[in-house]
């Protein structure tokens, strides 16, 4: 797990990211204002997650996602080396929204000629994560909880999850994550793309 970087040391990878975030805007030729009008974002927002001057949380690249039509991995992965084959859990990309407690590791590196990836999430007890929207609408999920308690709802459904139980679905709406403790949760997610 990655230290919180200080204020005059930004964190690599939110500058590569914040870099990536501003290249594809640029490649459709939106201002600030255009981006943030589509996502649903403050422009001060999107600027100050270009710049790298804030760690974006994950409600924020789930929208960025999907107004550029990728899922996170995907993202993330655009900004990390160019994939390997076999991926050594040292090198297994990890990425914090600092905000929410929430550590999300990308176990398979997304390829562009593949439509499934694993990542492994963990959320302390007490974490609620939100998204509005799939960053691709269809999205198919595979949630397997490894230890702990999760609370998903999908589709207006809400499912109770413990340790050892899987849930399937395809994701057209909002989708929030939540983990009720004691203790913190850890899971597979693997998500294939429609």
């Amino acid at each position: 797990m990655r230290h919180a970087p200080d204020a005059e040391d930004p964190d690599p990878v939110d500058v590569r990211l914040g870099a990536r975030l501003a290249e594809l805007r640029a490649e459709r030729g939106w201002t600030l204002d255009d981006l943030a009008e589509r996502a649903g974002v403050s422009r001060s927002t999107l600027s100050r997650a270009e710049r790298a001057e804030t760690s974006p949380t994950a409600a924020l690249l789930n929208r960025l996602c999907a107004v550029h039509g990728r899922t996170m991995s995907q993202l993330l992965g655009e900004v990390e080396a160019r994939p390997a084959p076999v991926v050594r859990a040292a090198d297994q990309p990890v990425w914090e929204d600092r905000a929410a407690g929430f550590v999300r590791r990308s176990v398979s590196p997304p390829h562009a000629g593949l439509r499934g990836e694993l990542v492994e999430g963990r959320l302390p007890a007490g974490a609620d994560l939100a998204y509005d929207r799939p960053p691709v609408p269809g999205l198919e999920q595979h949630l397997w909880v490894l230890e702990g308690a999760l609370e998903v709802t999908a589709d207006g459904t809400a499912h109770a999850l413990g340790t050892g139980d899987c849930l399937r679905t395809r994701v057209w709406g909002p989708t929030r994550f939540r983990c009720p403790g004691p203790g913190d949760a850890r899971y597979v997610l693997a998500v294939v793309l429609p």
